[in-house]
């Protein structure tokens, strides 16, 4: 075999195809990575290598033709068959010495991603995995290849049959797609030869098992094939060939049917067996909290697709098949419209997109349009006199999860909002967090109630500016003192508050003068008021703790009064360094410590619960920040801050696991290419190094013509 596979790449690299080939491919894949991620600055190679397989219709048939096709019009092959070397070494070495011609261009392009991260971050995961799934796709044209090479003697023969087999690999998905029902066996089993699909699924930033196992049996299969007919060709006309053909026929058959088989298999297993995912935002991932409430669900959900299940959005798609595989409570069912156009109305009467969700148990549904899948930005483009949109994140778990809670929830915990006080009206990325945790809201005016209103789940003081009165608050001690529970955010108040003060003082808190200033600095970005408090552990840094930052810019401190009293508990999630302070003097432009100010460390969020006279648990959880619940200083840590939120209300909403969980953002920073490195890095890849190919062909070639 080792003879064989030396003899072949000689002669490619002495016939010049094998670096033209090696050319033509550095070169057209050059060019994409130039115009892509060299000149328009994407960190996605991904983009790049989704477009080069096409390059595979003409490269390899060019590549492959003479293989074996040559040697059979030439009757070389007689001398082959009768060396010692089994069929399968032959075939082996052949394929060997081609796969090393293409191996070479690939190390290149393994260096691409490299370059860009030299200019910004680039997702390298999902880069290799593209290149990953270029190989795989390539080493199964090339096996191809051989395969038809060794069915005809004409190399032109061969070239045309092979780019036909390859483009009917490429195209045959959207061909079934038009012309077939997806459930028509027909359908099923010309989809057995879709090549590209299984590259596309590389590509979407999971290493799916499947589809590597689909290139390699495809692979081994052709070549296994190549040697039947191989073999076919070493016996004459005879009782003894007779045999051997029939001997073939049974082999073949079932090579086919195993390699059938081992797909099938694969497409059986759970999507989490199969699929590792390389995202850098873990789009296929489900988050723990998914996790946890899924496998405390008691009762069956149905989430119907509107969509034909092979023109699924594939992140979607990904997502929705990690659900199914997680809960046997869980079915998901793919409902083609063109089926079945009216089947949305049962559960709602408005139109809704493809790809939509209906996600259904015995008490309610509720709908998913595709449009709250992802998130957008809309920019207005000058040039065509409309708005244009860019994918920021993907929400599809987010939105999944949190339609499961609600479905099967058996009522709305409502928390309100108090108002009158010039208090931080909630932002919306915080609004949407109650949505998605199910918990309906209210904002009121205790001026227009006796009480605070009996289904409260919690009240929400959110960053007062002005003092309550003594209605006001004498309203809101009675809630707390009858087991309610409040969330106070502290206000930078510009007058005295003693209402408030007195609230806090119920629970043995009181908040300090001044701003904190943090001199440890770990413990805060960019300024020393801007703080990224010290965690403790704590059920209100689920998903938090140790994995992120919290943000709290300009924070007052938080003073336990007596951390034993009696019937008071306390939990400090939050706080400072020991080194903090307080600053008094809030025009001083020094960040040092200056006679006046109060030595830490303090409390930055800390949650005190008490037993009433009643036997009911009440809770305050104080937050010394009033901008931690915006939606500027959470985008800061990522969603750190909203997390934190949903944490609190999902815990006096009685929600055991929060079902609030944040969109993944797409968003990775555009690579900071310079002109003259995108124009030298282009020149090298697009221009050098492929006319370096040529001409040392060019000259090998030249000079064997002239011996």
């Amino acid at each position: 075999m080792f003879a064989i596979y030396k003899k072949e790449l000689k002669t490619y690299f002495c016939s010049f195809i094998g670096l033209l080939f090696i050319a033509v491919t550095l070169f057209y894949v050059s060019l994409y990575f130039y115009v892509y991620n060299m000149y328009g600055g994407s960190p996605y190679f991904t983009y790049a290598m989704s477009n080069v397989v096409l390059l595979f219709l003409i490269s390899v048939p060019v590549l492959s033709m003479r293989i074996l096709a040559e040697e059979r019009r030439s009757r070389t092959d007689q001398l082959i068959l009768t060396a010692p070397v089994s069929v399968g070494g032959i075939v082996l070495g052949k394929f060997l010495a081609l796969m090393t011609i293409f191996l070479i261009p690939c190390a290149v392009i393994c260096t691409y991603p490299l370059i860009m991260s030299l200019s910004g971050s680039v997702p390298l995961g999902e880069a290799y995995l593209a290149i990953l799934g270029f190989f795989l796709y390539g080493m199964a044209a090339i096996s191809i290849g051989i395969l038809i090479s060794s069915l005809t003697e004409s190399q032109v023969i061969s070239a045309v049959l092979t780019f036909l087999a390859l483009f009917l690999g490429y195209m045959i998905s959207s061909i079934c797609s038009v012309v077939f029902s997806t459930d028509n066996w027909l359908y099923t089993l010309l989809c057995c030869f879709d090549m590209y699909t299984p590259f596309s699924n590389l590509l979407n930033g999971t290493l799916d098992l499947s589809s590597v196992v689909y290139f390699v049996s495809l692979s081994a299969l052709a070549l296994f094939l190549t040697v039947q007919s191989i073999q076919k060709r070493r016996y004459n006309v005879s009782v003894k060939s007779f045999r051997l053909g029939a001997y073939s026929l049974g082999s073949t058959l079932a090579a086919v049917a195993v390699t059938i088989a081992v797909n099938i298999v694969m497409g059986e297993l759970p999507r989490s067996w199969t699929s590792l995912d390389m995202t850098a935002q873990k789009l296929y991932s489900l988050t723990d909290q998914t996790r946890e409430y899924v496998d405390s669900m008691q009762e069956d959900v149905d989430i119907y697709v509107i969509v034909a299940q092979d023109n699924c959005d594939t992140v979607l798609d990904q997502t929705l098949q990690r659900y199914d595989d997680l809960s046997d409570h869980i079915t998901v069912q793919y409902v083609d419209p063109n089926q079945n156009p009216r089947f949305h109305t049962q559960y709602t009467s408005a139109n809704i997109s493809l790809n939509s969700l209906i996600v259904v148990s015995d008490k309610r549904s509720r709908v998913i349009d595709y449009s709250e899948i992802y998130e957008a930005d809309y920019e207005y483009d000058y040039s065509t006199g409309g708005y244009s949109a860019t994918t920021t994140g993907y929400d599809g778990e987010g939105q999944i999860t949190s339609a499961l809670d609600y479905v099967l929830s058996d009522d709305m915990p409502k928390i309100y909002l108090l108002e009158g006080h010039g208090e931080y009206a909630l932002s919306s990325g915080f609004t949407t967090a109650l949505e998605r945790e199910n918990v309906e809201y209210e904002s009121i005016n205790l001026i227009d109630y006796e009480t605070v209103p009996e289904d409260a789940a919690c009240l929400l003081i959110n960053a007062p500016v002005h003092d309550l009165s003594n209605e006001d608050r004498d309203k809101v001690l009675d809630y707390l003192n009858a087991g309610g529970d409040i969330v106070f955010v502290a206000g930078m108040a510009q007058e005295a508050t003693p209402n408030l003060d007195q609230l806090l003082e119920e629970m043995g808190l009181r908040l300090t003068d001044g701003l904190i200033v943090e001199s440890d600095a770990d413990r805060y970005y960019a300024t020393p008021y801007w703080l990224l408090p010290v965690q403790s552990y704590s059920g209100y840094l689920d998903g938090v703790y140790g994995d992120y930052y919290v943000f709290a810019p300009y924070a007052q401190g938080i003073v336990i009064e007596d951390e034993a009293a009696e019937g008071i508990s306390y939990d400090t999630f939050l706080s400072t360094s020991d080194s903090a302070y307080s600053k008094i003097d809030l025009a001083s432009e020094s960040y040092e410590k200056e006679e006046g100010d109060i030595d830490g460390p303090f409390a930055v969020a800390v949650a005190a619960e008490k037993e009433t006279e009643e036997g009911n648990a009440a809770t305050m959880v104080v937050i010394g920040c009033e901008q931690f619940f915006t939606d500027e200083a959470n985008e800061i840590v990522s969603g750190a801050n909203q997390m934190v939120f949903t944490n609190i209300i999902g815990s006096f909403a009685d929600h055991e696991i929060s079902v609030s969980i944040p969109a993944k953002s797409y968003e990775v920073s555009a690579l900071m290419v310079t002109r003259a490195r995108a124009v030298l890095v282009g020149a090298v890849t697009i221009l050098v190094i492929p006319a370096g190919c040529l001409l040392a062909g060019f000259i090998i070639w030249f000079r064997r013509r002239r011996l």
